[in-house]
């Protein structure tokens, strides 16, 4: 009754060596039986248990295939010290998206339009690519214009083109003191200046882009109005619309950082108020996967010229595969309906966040996919992300994201997406009881 154990772990050494690589088609049941002269009953049992091991799929009408990365068994997510929790990136993913984009891609597989989808495009991508892209940006009822629409590789690549086009060598670049911590290094390969804005609940204040305005003129400023990173807030109406007055009085243009705003589409973005000053930037990495990503830069129709030349210069343009996948996933609804299902996720989530870490001071959006939390005394941020650690459970302190590294707050940021939901509760559980405790006392792991 073991045989069919035995043979399974055949399959599996194959998989494990690279002799069955991802993505590989198995024989059918009937004939993996035959080849191994095996009963066709003992076969299905085979093929059971390698799925049952993350290690196969079955799609229906197509057949069994080695699944891309092995899954975590129900052993291994059962405590996090096992293989540790991820809180430090957000990978979100659903289980209905790998089917949805899989359909997108089968019509690009076929030899006529793979060779077609092969060839270079521009960063202007094609008419299709431009009109799907800007049904895909709508938000809150703006819609950008489709030839004002741009293609890079990727999120960073367009926000790194972005500021190229904006703002030369020397100049300065107003940012949220808080701020994605990957703008950091971009602006240092530019060679431009970054100048910390103050931040309060509702987001960059004014005022302060003002006061940096008049100790040296700002070239531009970089802010993320909607699920801003890391503190996962949304600027609410009153402060984009003072905010765009400052920056349209002063003469400032704005890369406006739309990447997860994807989870708010009832909020228009900064640029439909400030329209002829923002660049916005977005891309489909969170929603959809980091490996299969196109960016977007939006510009004012003045800049335009600008940004392209920015993309072409760097090397940021798109690969026209992905483009096309991106457009065929666009325009089939399978990318809307897998946002659907990640704003469903981040709430639930965020729900469990706000349960597990009550009574203490958590900032985030109710759809945000991260949460800020402002840790009590006598808590240091690089102390309780090291105490973290012990129980195999990985936070970001706040200085990852300071503008001014010299002065981080006493804060971690906990990214929600990427454990199962059963091992996030427990992440959390933990470490509620963790902030509960002081480093002196704090248990090992």
């Amino acid at each position: 009754m073991e045989d069919y154990r035995r043979i399974a772990d055949g399959v599996a050494a194959d998989i494990a060596s690279g002799r069955r690589r991802p993505g590989d088609r198995l024989p059918t049941q009937r004939e993996f039986a035959r080849l191994h002269g095996i009963a066709n009953s003992t076969a299905a049992r085979v093929y059971r248990e390698l799925a049952r091991r993350g290690l196969t799929t079955g799609e229906v009408g197509r057949g069994t295939f080695v699944r891309a990365a092995p899954r975590p068994s129900r052993t291994a997510t059962a405590e996090p010290a096992d293989d540790g929790v991820d809180l430090e990136l957000n990978h979100p993913v659903v289980p209905e998206q790998s089917a949805l984009l899989a359909a997108g891609i089968v019509p690009l597989l076929r030899p006529g339009v793979l060779e077609s989808a092969s060839r270079p495009v521009g960063v202007a991508g094609t008419p299709a690519a431009r009109n799907t892209a800007a049904a895909l940006l709508t938000r809150g009822g703006w819609r950008p214009e489709a030839d004002r629409v741009l293609f890079a590789g990727n999120g960073r690549q367009a926000i790194a083109a972005a500021i190229a086009a904006l703002v030369p060598a020397g100049g300065r670049l107003g940012v949220e003191e808080l701020t994605y911590p990957v703008l950091r290094s971009v602006a240092t390969r530019l060679g431009v200046e970054i100048v910390p804005l103050a931040v309060d609940e509702a987001g960059v204040v004014p005022e302060a882009v003002a006061a940096a305005h008049r100790t040296a003129p700002l070239r531009a400023v970089y802010v993320q109005p909607v699920v801003h990173n890391p503190l996962g807030l949304v600027m609410p109406e009153r402060r984009r619309e003072e905010l765009a007055d400052v920056l349209g009085r002063l003469g400032v243009d704005v890369v406006e950082d739309a990447v997860w705003g994807f989870l708010r589409d009832d909020l228009p973005p900064l640029a439909a108020l400030l329209p002829e000053r923002t660049v916005l930037v977005d891309s489909l990495s969170k929603r959809l996967a980091p490996g299969l990503t196109v960016g977007y830069a939006v510009a004012p129709r003045a800049l335009v010229p600008a940004v392209a030349e920015a993309l072409r210069s760097g090397g940021w343009g798109p690969a026209r595969f992905a483009l096309e996948a991106a457009t065929r996933w666009s325009a089939d609804d399978a990318v809307g309906r897998v946002v659907h299902a990640k704003r469903r996720d981040a709430a639930g989530r965020r729900e469990i966040a706000a349960r597990r870490l009550h009574g203490f001071t958590v900032r985030g959006d109710p759809l945000s996919y991260f949460c800020w939390w402002e840790l009590p005394s006598p808590w240091r941020a690089d102390a309780f992300v090291a105490a973290a650690a012990r129980h195999d459970i990985a936070v970001t302190p706040a200085a990852a994201f300071a503008a001014d590294t010299g002065r981080a707050p006493r804060a971690v940021r906990l990214a929600l997406a990427s454990p199962p939901v059963d091992v996030l509760d427990r992440a959390l559980t933990t470490l509620a009881a963790l902030a509960r405790s002081t480093p002196r006392d704090a248990p090992a792991g």
